[in-house]
């Protein structure tokens, strides 16, 4: 299951990037606008990874799931919606060291009558626990497979609420946590926290960064293979598949970043 923060939202996918929609080849630089302060200071820390969690609901609206994790924040727990199956979206939340632990908290949300049912997931059963017996493009597949789940999911984060749409940086974080690794929250965190990759080697499952000026990364997307990525472009938009060689892209792009 996936724990989200949400302290300081980065509502990154608002820019121009609504205006740049298109499709192009790989045409863009190969080096880093500007290096990580990790990568200036050689201290870079793991990703953590995601320990036991919590999934509730089943709706068939992506809004009403929204709601549903607004009102799971309200209560303290950091939770988020994603695509179970096309036309069906849970809620997941919490990251709990011991299955002892994410069951008291389960069970004590069941008595309130905040959740109705509830299902708990181990840390086996990500993506990234089966890296070693499958290899790390297994993984990158997953990733990609995740993200791939969310295309024409409306621009939305937490309800109708303008300050916390779904944003670029929400969606990588999802995908990640869904196949078992904490990413950062926001676009600058998961730019400082992951290893540089120049851009003729990257894979899928990377995150590609993009700035609209030379001050800050403002958006990121999951590279899917093929000189395309997978973002969310801003509001009154839905999820989408892009090309990186766009002229608006190519020319905003930053640097990418693995995490595996």
């Amino acid at each position: 299951m996936v724990m989200l923060r949400y302290a300081g939202l980065l509502l990154c996918c608002g820019f121009a990037l609504v205006f740049a929609i298109g499709c192009g080849g790989p045409a863009v630089r190969p080096t880093d606008r500007f290096p990580s302060t990790a990568e200036r200071s050689g201290d870079r820390k793991p990703i953590p990874r995601l320990g036991f969690t919590i999934q509730a609901g089943a709706f068939a609206h992506p809004e009403n799931a929204a709601r549903f994790a607004d009102l799971l924040r309200e209560r303290g727990l950091d939770s988020t919606y994603f695509v179970a199956r096309r036309g069906l979206y849970k809620v997941r939340f919490g990251n709990f060291p011991t299955k002892e632990r994410a069951r008291s908290r389960a069970e004590e949300l069941l008595r309130e009558g905040v959740i109705e049912e509830f299902y708990l997931v181990r840390p086996e059963e990500y993506a990234l626990a089966k890296r070693e017996a499958r290899g790390e493009a297994y993984v990158r597949e997953e990733i990609v497979r995740t993200a791939m789940s969310f295309l024409g999911v409306p621009y939305l984060w937490g309800g109708s609420s303008v300050d916390t749409g779904f944003d670029c940086s929400g969606l990588a974080m999802t995908v990640y946590q869904l196949n078992g690794l904490d990413l950062p929250r926001t676009a600058r965190e998961q730019f400082e926290a992951g290893i540089p990759v120049d851009v003729s080697s990257l894979s899928k499952g990377d995150l590609i960064f993009f700035a609209a000026s030379d001050e800050k990364v403002s958006h990121v997307g999951i590279y899917a293979g093929g000189g395309t990525f997978i973002h969310a472009p801003g509001r009154g938009r839905t999820i989408c598949r892009d090309a990186l060689g766009k002229e608006y892209f190519s020319r905003s792009y930053t640097g990418a970043r693995s995490y595996l």
